[in-house]
């Protein structure tokens, strides 16, 4: 299986970076023999991949990482690097590659120490004498700080160093960086390929990830969790629900809190899950005492954990907020799309009979004021309103 194999729906991104892969084994193999570089080449030190969540971004850059290091015999015999059977490609997909740092956050921000800390990793030689591959999956969260660090190291990188950044779109990184990457831009993959994906490498049951894949719309994380969670599938159940219990102030209300209770509810289940363990180890790391004392000059690491794993809890209860948001926004597409007559397919076919009845109820106008009320409940939680204040407003304006 080749490292393209689980690109979705991205075809001339594959053949971009499969060609870019091939002329880095061009070069790599003209410095080892002591020969000069080709002239002509589509390898580059920085690369930007862009697009919307669930293209792949992250996939992309992993994969091509993983050709970067391909040492497969093949290559001397014209072979294409990114076989994904050597010890290069498989030790770069399952993150254990000594020349492939993978960096991505939990938190809702990037910043300058992580940042530097980065860069240095960069000025690095690689151990394995091909490539030092640096690939940031949440560009966009770069601090303007930590971006301005990054910057430099990306003006002047390392001769054998290669910077994959991935970000939702060009506008959230800043254009003096942007401006010195190669840019890909991914796409929003088929429902049909990312249902045939969750039935050729998941096993998962034909109908089941048709439905998935058609509710998440080509979101392939979300629709292989959708498939395979089933509280996945009860939350977005009572997230479909709301639509039907904002017909007054109190229901409003009520269902304003009951989100924000699911998303609170998350980001307990993780803290439960990894912060305890988190915890445990730093203080075996400390040097603790069995009974758990502390030696001296050590709180304020324990600090610095406990503000970690509280900035944590914070972006996991926003991008749980964000998923109800996400699906409230396809809810109110389909209403659209009957009230229009349009002829593409609902993506919550499962809940049709709530659609058909509030596109009945209301018109065309008034289902673009609310998808309006969605978006606008998603940009002030960017902004770090108050999440109750911020859905409480949605669900009041849902009801115009």
């Amino acid at each position: 299986m080749a490292v393209w194999d689980d690109l979705v729906g991205q075809a001339r991104v594959e053949e971009q970076l499969a060609a870019a892969a091939r002329d880095a084994d061009a070069l790599v193999t003209a410095h080892a023999a002591g020969e000069p570089a080709p002239e002509a080449s589509k390898m580059t030190h920085a690369w930007l991949f862009t697009g919307p969540p669930g293209a792949g971004r992250d996939t992309a850059a992993r994969a091509f990482a993983a050709a970067l290091q391909c040492v497969s015999p093949d290559r001397a015999l014209g072979g294409a690097p990114g076989c994904g059977f050597c010890d290069g490609c498989h030790t770069a997909l399952v993150g254990t590659h000594a020349d492939v740092e993978v960096v991505r956050t939990d938190l809702l921000s990037i910043g300058v120490k992580e940042t530097r800390d980065l860069v240095r990793r960069a000025q690095l030689s690689p151990a394995g004498g091909r490539w030092q591959v640096i690939v940031l999956e949440d560009a966009d969260r770069l601090t303007e700080g930590a971006a301005n660090v990054l910057l430099k190291a990306v003006e002047e990188p390392a001769p054998r160093t290669v910077w994959l950044l991935c970000a939702p779109s060009l506008e959230d990184v800043l254009p003096t960086i942007r401006s010195r990457c190669r840019h890909l831009s991914l796409t929003t993959p088929s429902v049909d390929a990312v249902a045939d994906v969750l039935i050729r490498r998941d096993g998962i049951e034909p109908e089941r990830a048709h439905a998935a894949a058609r509710a998440t719309q080509g979101h392939i994380d979300r629709a292989r969790r959708l498939a395979t969670d089933e509280r996945a599938r009860a939350r977005r159940s009572v997230v479909l629900k709301l639509p039907l219990r904002v017909g007054d102030v109190g229901g409003g209300l009520r269902a304003a809190q009951e989100l924000i209770d699911a998303a609170a509810e998350d980001a307990k289940q993780v803290a439960e899950e990894v912060d305890a363990k988190e915890t445990e180890e730093l203080k075996t790391a400390l040097g603790a005492a069995q009974g758990g004392r502390m030696p001296r000059g050590t709180a304020g690491a324990m600090k610095e954990l406990e503000e970690r794993q509280k900035r944590r809890r914070t972006r996991t209860q926003r991008d749980s907020l964000d998923l109800a948001l996400s699906d409230l926004t396809g809810f109110y597409r389909d209403v659209l799309a009957l009230q229009m007559r349009a002829t593409t397919a609902l993506a919550n076919e499962d809940v049709r009979d709530s659609v058909e009845r509030i596109a009945g109820d209301t018109t065309p106008e008034r289902t673009l004021r609310r998808i309006e009320a969605v978006l606008a409940c998603r940009e002030a939680l960017d902004r770090n309103v108050a999440p109750l204040l911020a859905v409480e407003a949605m669900t009041m304006a849902l009801r115009d």
